[in-house]
This record gives C-alpha cells, structure tokens and sequence, in this order.
C-alpha cells in the first residue's frame, strides 16, 4: 500500500510535487476551508456557484447509479415499449415482472435523467429516451457496458494489473488470430461491432467525403457495416474490399450477400498480424481498428499498409481519440479506460497517431472535423513514398 499523503504534514510523510505559491496558493487554501463553504453557499453572491459545484460533485458521486438505472431500462425494453405509447407503472410492471414499487422507482428514475416524462401517472419517452430508442446501437453498448463496469468494481485492482478483466476475456482477437478462430467468438465481436459501427461509419463518410472512382479496402472490417455505408452512400466507388479474419469474413457473408452477389465487394480473409494486404486498392481505412492494439502491433500494422498502397494512395483512420492539449470525457475516460480493461491497445491523441503515421512513410496526416467527436475522429493521411 502505498503511504497516505497529507499535505500539512502531520505524520511527517514528506509531501509530494512541489508547493504552489501566490494567489493560487491562498485560493486553494481559501475555498478548501468548510467555515469558508458555510459562508459562500448563504452570501448571496457565491452561493449559486457553490449550489452548481455541489450538483457537479454529487452527479460524480450518483454517476454508477445513473448508469445501472440505464442498463435496468434498457434491458427490460422499456425504450421499446414506450416508443410512441403512454404506459402506466402497473402496466409496465406486469410485463416486466416487477412490483408496481420497483418499477415506478425505474421510470421515476429515468424522468429525473431526462429519458421519460411523467403526465397523471403515465410515462412517456422525452426526446433524449427516443434518441436512445432510435440511434443504432446506442441500446446495445449500454448493455454491453455491464461487463465494463464490472471489472471497474475495483479500479485499482484493474490499473495495477491486479485483476483478470472479463473485457479481455470477451475481446479475445486482440492477443492473437487463433484466439478468435472460433466462429461463436468471431461472431460475438461482429454482431458487437456491428450493431455500434453505423454512427462511426455515418459520422466517418460526412467527415471524410470520399472521392467519386477510388477502390477502397476496409481493414478489420467485421459485418461490412462501413462498406455497406458506403455502397449507399452518395460516393461512387469503384471497388470495395474487407479484410478480416477468416472467421469473421465467413460471419460477415450473410450481412454482405447483396454486395458480394452484385460483385461490389471481395472478401479477404486474414490477420494483419501475421499476413501481408492485399494490393490494388487506391484507399485503405482502419474505422476503430488501431485503439485496440499495442504500439507495436499498429506500427507493424501501418507499415504493410504503406507497403499496399500505390504512391499517391489515401489511409483513413477513423476511431475515438483523446484529446490533444485538453482532456475529453469520451476519449480520455471512458474509451481509456475501456482499452485498460481491454488490457492491449489505448484510445491515443491525434499527434500519437500522426507520428506513427509519418514513421511509416505516410505524409504528415490531416484531422478533419468530426460532427460527434465522442462518436469518432477522422484523420487522414497519402502514402509519399
């Protein structure tokens, strides 16, 4: 256990860093006193802003339970069975097999979240609960976060490397393709990654634009979903290809059967960690490929790309970043630590992804503007030699 750090020193553990000084200092000194508290939440001039930091402090404290009340909400359909109805607490307390108590407890819940409006005492969807009853797979990942949050049980534990994660259990591809030569795994990551790559993809084509006549090669494309994009997408492509393993490309056969009967697509099975890419594609796209693996693993995985690509050819890395001069709540929390528990890979900033880019051989690449950035970011980069 590491020891306790106090810094008025009464046990005689020498304090950490270094002191601040100034009026930084004294501020500090000021606000952190609870005579000073009592005072700034009754003096009318304070005591507005001590109310909205105490509301951020305790919206910290109640985040866990706003998420499970999520989870609870979504795992018993209500999202669903709300959309364009008025239900009762008792109506959806027969259904959902709960007391009349306990679910009204869960609807109230989600009123005060803003998922739910309450009118003599029928609920119904408020526009943030139709948003996450009609954006594609926002209901999916919420369920799906239930793993997450369990191996944040004991965060600690986790970043010592103390634990087994279930999270590197479910993504067992990243270690290695055998790991996921087991089609009912394959299967998992893609129906996962399928159902919550439609906004990537969306956000990724509005972002990007591609050109009118290119061939495009999608590495680790899972079901399709981006080539699906962008076969309906106003860019005319001349060819489409995915690469992926070959359990996952035999899983992806029946969501892509309308474009590989058309000849639209050509399936290439593989490992990018232990096979070469194929050749003859004008463009290559990674979408949320490269924040899954380690440094070493992208680097090896960015080279045979460069090796792929003719001279002039595009790469489009699409995927959750953090943020560069100022930490994000999507890339530097939620999506670090999800790669944490991963226990490879790690959500990175933009200038991270660029010096990997430029070390293998790639022209200094562009960010382009995101419309959801917490959805993905959109760099893009040209082979120069």
């Amino acid at each position: 256990m590491p020891a306790s750090i106090n810094n008025d020193d009464p046990t005689g553990v020498k304090p950490l860093g270094r002191p601040l000084g100034g009026l930084q200092a004294w501020w500090q000194q000021l606000v952190a006193k609870p005579a000073f508290q009592s005072w700034a939440a009754s003096f009318f001039p304070t005591r507005r802003l001590v109310r909205r930091d105490g509301e951020k402090i305790f919206d910290l404290l109640a985040g866990y339970c706003h998420t499970q009340l999520l989870f609870a909400l979504a795992e018993l359909d209500v999202f669903r069975l709300l959309l364009g109805r008025a239900c009762s607490a008792a109506d959806l307390a027969a259904y959902c097999d709960l007391e009349v108590d306990d679910m009204a407890l869960l609807l109230d819940g989600g009123v005060a979240l803003g998922l739910l409006s309450k009118k003599h005492d029928e609920y119904v969807l408020a526009r943030l609960g139709v948003a996450v009853s009609g954006v594609p797979g926002v209901q999916e990942i919420i369920r799906h976060n239930i793993i997450h949050y369990r191996d944040l049980s004991d965060p600690l534990a986790m970043l010592r490397h103390q634990k087994e994660t279930e999270l590197s259990q479910f993504w067992p591809y990243v270690f290695s393709a055998e790991a996921a030569r087991d089609d009912e795994v394959a299967g998992r990551y893609s129906r996962l990654m399928a159902d919550t790559q439609a906004l990537v993809a969306a956000d990724t084509i509005a972002a990007w634009r591609p050109a009118a006549g290119k061939s495009i090669l999608d590495v680790g494309g899972g079901h399709g979903v981006f080539l699906n994009a962008l076969a309906h997408s106003k860019a005319a492509c001349a060819k489409l290809g995915v690469f992926d393993l070959p359990a996952v490309i035999s899983s992806a056969r029946a969501p892509l059967s309308g474009l590989l009967a058309g000849g639209q697509v050509d399936g290439f099975p593989g490992s990018f960690k232990d096979d070469s890419l194929p050749k003859g594609f004008d463009v290559i796209t990674l979408i949320r490929v490269l924040y899954d693996h380690d440094d070493d693993t992208v680097g090896s995985l960015l080279t045979k790309i460069h090796a792929a690509l003719p001279s002039g050819g595009q790469l489009v890395v699409s995927e959750p970043m953090r943020g560069e001069d100022k930490p994000e709540r999507a890339g530097d929390i939620y999506f670090a630590l999800y790669c944490r528990a991963m226990k490879t890979g790690q959500a990175r900033k933009p200038s991270a992804i660029a010096t990997m880019l430029i070390k293998a051989g790639f022209a200094e690449p562009k960010l382009l503007r995101s419309r959801r950035p917490f959805v993905t970011s959109v760099m893009v980069t040209e082979k120069v030699s």
